[in-house]
């Protein structure tokens, strides 16, 4: 590794900030490579002592510094520091400078992008913009004036309310904002271009009128429209479920293309990632759909968790965003099927999430050390942050939780806290001991749990066992056992569900809190079969020898939805797993059996749509991947294959029944209409693999008849599974389509990236070379590179090292443009402890090729650093 080693942030290191901030004004006069920052900041020391005044900043050119009014001499400035002696404990900083937002292509700070100025600085973009204490636990009020040219730029926000404004001679205007909340910095936000307006209203539960304006790029206002829907949902929806009531007089959403993260939730101020905003039939597929529904919501609900209560240091970050996730997933359970939307939430935890715990970015939801912060935004942090907190509404029961957080808003309203303020107030708002569940908090990796069982058929007692245990992870050798809810249910023989307890009650919840715990069940006639880990009750693996007939079982009779889609899942599973090595006479015989065991799925008319799709859906592999300690690429990959090839041909019938089982009915993103897209969108994919004989038409008259992007993705998803010649004319007529539509051309992209094809290197260089791609836009990047590098199996994993070599020169290339998203897309990479020797040392290859890369960036070297051995 060629570059200076960066310096670790322990959150032990922890301490007070020397100097507070309790007023800010800011002024900006906009010009494309020479914006003009004034900062205008009340300081007060904190405590006494004599320490100078070390403000953070990258990137500024410095014109002057003023103390009371007067023009401060004693002041020392580095590459990233402005370090003032003061021996005045209250006193009025003034710092001007100057910033050149149109070469910011790290989109960080104040950039300028596609005509429009915009801010991003969670988690630490504000040291960009001017000198400041850029830490969660500084909090101020913000005015904020604006100025710039009224013809370009007629849109001048920030946050909080608008309170003047004015036309200035030169062509230029101002508007000036009052946030009278104390925030962060990081949730500063400003924005500055010329916009189309969606306006609506939202009136509280006490009666007050909240105007709401959605920005949105030139003529596409008639796609903002679900955007504004699902906000007001979502502001209702806070009100009824939470009590929580929205607190400024506007809320602004802003939608722009050049976006590192999905969304960022400024107070007030929304900025928005435009996929996560724009969206009609035409241009969004349903899961477009539902997921601007979720995003909007999420930072929505930002506004109680995470703005008016807020993150002490960044270790925090859980703190806010474990539990903000966990409220969109109960939102959105809400507003559409509960268990789509859980069996989602659990691929992303074992996809990705588990991969993290067992790779060498192991960490817990609430970090220890870090060398660049951005690389804290993880799904350990957010997704399994979010399985932690809903473990504590399972314990706590919904009535115990709401408690605890009307509890936490009480005593942290307008503060910066830590995660274990949070769980103390859960602790004391429910009269529970805590403690050993705040393990969750500081402990990494993923438990397994080990269950057995015996029965007695003379006695009638069955016993069952339930054993956690925990492996060591890279950062952290020793484990400590934790809190684990398990809720389970038991089958009889003829897969009722039997009763527990003195009650009727047929769902027990095990608070497994010891290394091993064992439950005794009475008069229970026969053996029956365990339905584990209901509703994905904890974050772990669960280690029990079901045999072939007990899965399909519990996926037959199972009370719990998630348990029988589940059971489905380790059947495909593991057929996959035990097709390698076999003879043709045993791969056929294990797939024929394994399949018959789905027949009474496929052909149930009691069973919902929604979940029927789901069970009758392959594991992905990524999911596959996971589940193995080693992984043979190329022999996981034909088995998965081999399996949907004969599952496509031995329901040949029944997926062209389904096919053809619905009216076509003008495009709604309704229920009942997802669900039939959905099976027959998949009944499609699997009729492209099973021969029939006018698949090719089937596809044809889909795609020509399509009124909407899921159908029009759909036969584009099938076509890719069969004749390449056939999808590459599909492709074609869609990109004449949509040339000039980049949203849409990204799904173009992806399928593009994802394709099984032997030229695919060559393929992404000529579309690395298209109109609308470039290395400085994220959702480009993400679209081609990203969708290459983590799901095309064949292209990236191929045993030459090309496709290795090909991510690791991009890589190189982004590491100067954007660190940050290069930084997410090696993820893939840096797994290389998994595959066979022969590629295990092609992947390091590449690792070391980027880490001597001269300028890399903390993002990438940390990521590096700790992945190589």
């Amino acid at each position: 590794m060629s570059t200076i080693i960066p310096a670790v942030k322990k959150r032990a290191d922890y301490r007070q900030p020397d100097f507070l901030i309790d007023h800010v004004d800011l002024e900006f006069t906009l010009i494309e490579t020479t914006t003009k920052v004034i900062c205008i900041s009340k300081v007060t020391r904190n405590g006494s002592h004599n320490k100078p005044l070390i403000l953070d900043g990258e990137g500024i050119q410095l014109s002057s510094v003023c103390i009371n009014g007067t023009e401060a001499a004693d002041y020392q400035q580095t590459d990233t520091s402005l370090t003032i002696d003061i021996d005045t404990d209250t006193f009025e900083l003034r710092i001007e400078s100057i910033i050149n937002p149109k070469d910011n292509s790290s989109l960080e700070g104040l950039y300028l992008q596609a005509g429009a100025y915009c801010t991003q600085c969670e988690a630490e973009g504000f040291r960009k913009i001017t000198y400041f204490l850029d830490r969660p636990d500084v909090l101020a009020t913000y005015d904020v004036k604006i100025i710039a040219d009224k013809v370009n730029f007629p849109f001048l926000l920030s946050n909080g309310n608008k309170v003047d404004s004015g036309d200035l001679s030169d062509g230029k205007h101002w508007i000036k904002w009052s946030d009278p909340f104390k925030k962060p910095c990081y949730l500063f936000a400003l924005v500055a271009g010329d916009f189309d307006l969606l306006e609506d209203k939202f009136v509280t539960q006490s009666g007050r009128t909240i105007a709401l304006e959605l920005f949105v790029d030139k003529g596409m206002l008639g796609r903002g429209q679900h955007a504004l829907d699902s906000l007001k949902k979502a502001m209702k929806w806070d009100e009824t479920e939470f009590g929580l009531e929205y607190d400024l007089d506007i809320y602004m959403i802003v939608a722009v293309d050049f976006f590192n993260m999905g969304a960022m939730e400024n107070k007030g101020l929304n900025v928005f990632n435009s996929k996560f905003v724009l969206a009609d039939a035409q241009t969004a597929t349903d899961e477009d759909y539902f997921n601007i529904e979720a995003v909007i919501a999420h930072e929505y609900f930002h506004n109680w968790t995470g703005n008016r209560v807020t993150c002490r240091d960044w270790f925090q970050l859980s703190l806010k965003e474990g539990l903000t996730v966990f409220r969109d997933q109960q939102f959105s359970a809400d507003m559409s099927s509960p268990i789509v939307n859980r069996i989602q939430n659990v691929k992303v935890i074992r996809e990705r999430q588990f991969a993290e715990d067992a790779s060498a970015m192991s960490h817990p939801i609430r970090p220890d050390e870090v060398i660049e912060m951005n690389n804290f935004y993880t799904v350990t942090v957010y997704d399994k942050g979010s399985e932690v907190i809903r473990m504590l509404f399972t314990l706590l029961s919904k009535t115990g939780f709401l408690a605890g957080i009307k509890l936490y808003f009480k005593r942290f309203d307008g503060q910066a806290v830590t995660c274990d303020d949070f769980v103390q107030a859960m602790e004391d708002a429910n009269d529970k001991d805590l403690s050993q569940f705040r393990r969750w908090y500081s402990q990494s990796g993923t438990p397994q749990i080990v269950v057995t069982d015996t029965y007695d058929a003379i006695s009638k007692i069955y016993r069952i066992a339930f054993e956690q245990k925990h492996i060591a992870t890279f950062e952290q050798k020793e484990k400590q056992n934790l809190v684990i809810p398990i809720q389970f249910s038991l089958l009889n023989d003829k897969l009722e569900s039997l009763n527990l307890g003195d009650t009727d009650q047929q769902q027990l919840t095990l608070e497994l809190n010891e290394t091993q715990q064992c439950l005794e069940f009475y008069n229970v006639e026969s053996k029956p079969i365990p339905s584990l880990l209901h509703g994905f009750s904890a974050p772990v693996k669960v280690d029990y020898p079901y045999t072939q007939q007990q899965l399909g079982n519990v996926m037959l009779g199972s009370p719990d939805e998630f348990a029988r889609w589940d059971a489905g899942q380790q059947l495909f599973s593991n057929c996959i797993h035990n097709l390698a090595g076999k003879t043709e006479l045993q791969q056929t015989t294990s797939i024929a059996e394994t399949i018959a065991m789905f027949e009474p799925i496929i052909e149930s008319k009691d069973i919902s749509l929604a979940l029927k799709a789901e069970i009758l859906t392959l594991p992905s592999f990524e999911t596959l991947f996971q589940q193995l300690d080693t992984v043979n690429i190329d022999a996981l990959n034909q088995s998965r294959k081999q399996l949907f090839k004969a599952l496509a041909q031995t329901f040949q019938a029944n997926w062209l029944s389904h096919y053809s089982a619905f009216e076509k009915q003008p495009y709604a993103y309704q229920s009942q209409q997802v669900e039939q897209r959905k099976m027959q969108n998949l009944a499609l994919k699997y009729l492209t693999l099973s021969a029939q004989p006018d698949v090719e038409q089937l596809l044809t008259q889909q795609f020509n008849n399509a009124d909407n992007m899921t159908d029009s993705l759909g036969v584009l998803g099938a076509a890719q599974l069969g004749d390449l010649d056939l999808f590459e004319r599909l492709m074609l007529a869609f990109e004449q389509k949509w040339h000039a539509d980049p949203l849409v051309l990204d799904k173009w992209f992806a399928l593009h990236a994802n394709t099984d094809r032997s030229d695919i290197l060559a393929r992404i260089s000529i579309l690395m070379g298209h109109s609308r791609f470039t290395i400085n836009n994220p959702n480009r990047v993400r679209a081609l590179i990203g969708t290459f590098c983590f799901f095309n199996v064949a292209g990236f994993h191929n045993i030459d090292g090309t496709g290795y070599k090909f991510v690791a020169d991009y890589l190189i290339k982004l590491n100067e443009v954007n660190p940050q998203i290069a930084a997410r897309i090696i993820t893939p990479l840096i797994q290389w402890q998994k595959v066979d020797k022969t590629r295990q040392q092609l992947m390091q290859l590449q690792l070391m090729r980027i880490g001597d890369t001269k300028g890399l960036s903390k993002d990438l070297f940390e990521k590096i650093s700790k992945s190589l051995p």
